[in-house]
């Protein structure tokens, strides 16, 4: 996996989706070679176009380096089907010509229930493309519009995705995209209509009680992209490398470092307080939804209940 051997990397990451012993014995052994890959989020609403803008944004980048070019990996993540686990959308197939270029690695990821878009082996994956050599690791989102959190955490450049047409002003600022983006891309600006969406983005902006005047300070761009054309896809590209330069040379950059590695172990707990739950608590479970059903007991004891259960046990 190190020497960047493609089989290896997707064995690594299958491993680290079964969240075993074995998995976190790789993370264990991974992550001491991890540091060097900028993560760039991909998210924004349904139908925006962000697997199509991914995968010409790949293009683009792996033609940008010396020699060969960079080295890209890429996890598309989907939501899960109900019924086997697996990804629902399969956005790889979108990107099949991607699939022959020995230097771009493909993975599409199912959410298994992870709320905020974003897949729970999705971090560890990132790692192992890390440690495999990946200069850029792209993580497109499920874009479940209203609750992009996750990747604004996990990211280290977040690019929301916009399509004209799609939604209002209102619906822009409710969604959040204002607070969780680094630069904006709006896509399919060969439309009219796209000027329309960058000129009210720049405004809400501009009008945002948040904007920093502060020297130095990162102000998200909005960019204007074509996967038709390719018009503006250089463009958003040379912005993400930016960003990554105002990382490495402002406060921003070190608070940004210490809340993505806090988020990280927060849910990591998260995730194993939940599987302790239904390994140990199944029995005791039954009973207190009986109770709660009944109105014997109210929702706030049953959980003191489970947890005080739950730490008297080994």
């Amino acid at each position: 996996m190190l020497a960047g051997r493609q089989r290896a990397i997707a064995r690594a990451i299958t491993l680290a989706e079964s969240n075993t012993a074995q998995s976190r014995e790789l993370i264990r052994a991974v992550y001491p070679h991890t540091g060097r890959a900028h993560v760039v989020g991909i998210t924004g609403v349904p139908g925006s176009g962000k697997s199509t803008l991914t995968r010409v944004l790949a293009q683009e980048a792996q033609r940008a380096g010396s020699g060969d070019g960079l080295k890209i990996g890429i996890l598309a993540v989907d939501p899960s089907s109900p019924f086997t686990g697996g990804a629902l959308l399969g956005d790889r197939i979108r990107m099949n010509e991607l699939s022959s270029n020995p230097r771009i690695f493909i993975r599409s990821m199912a959410t298994r229930g992870s709320l905020g878009g974003l897949a729970h082996a999705a971090l560890d994956a990132v790692d192992v493309l890390d440690a495999a050599g990946c200069d850029l690791i792209i993580i497109e989102t499920v874009g479940v519009g209203q609750d992009e959190v996750d990747i604004a955490r996990a990211a280290h450049t977040v690019v929301v995705v916009s399509a004209p047409g799609l939604g209002d002003d209102i619906q822009a600022i409710k969604s959040g995209i204002l607070e969780i983006a680094d630069i904006h891309a709006v896509s399919k600006c060969d439309k009219p209509e796209s000027a329309r969406t960058i000129a009210d983005l720049k405004n809400m902006l501009m009008g945002d009680p948040s904007f920093s005047h502060e020297e130095g300070a990162w102000h998200a761009p909005v960019v204007g992209t074509s996967a038709e054309t390719g018009a503006g896809v250089s463009e958003l590209l040379q912005k993400i490398f930016a960003h990554r330069a105002h990382l490495a040379h402002h406060a921003d950059g070190a608070a940004r470092a210490r809340a993505r590695a806090e988020t990280r172990v927060l849910k990591i707990a998260e995730d194993a307080v939940r599987a302790t739950f239904a390994r140990q608590s199944k029995g005791d479970f039954s009973g207190l939804i009986d109770a709660l059903v009944k109105r014997d007991m109210n929702p706030h004891d049953a959980a003191d209940v489970l947890l005080a259960g739950m730490s008297h046990r080994e």
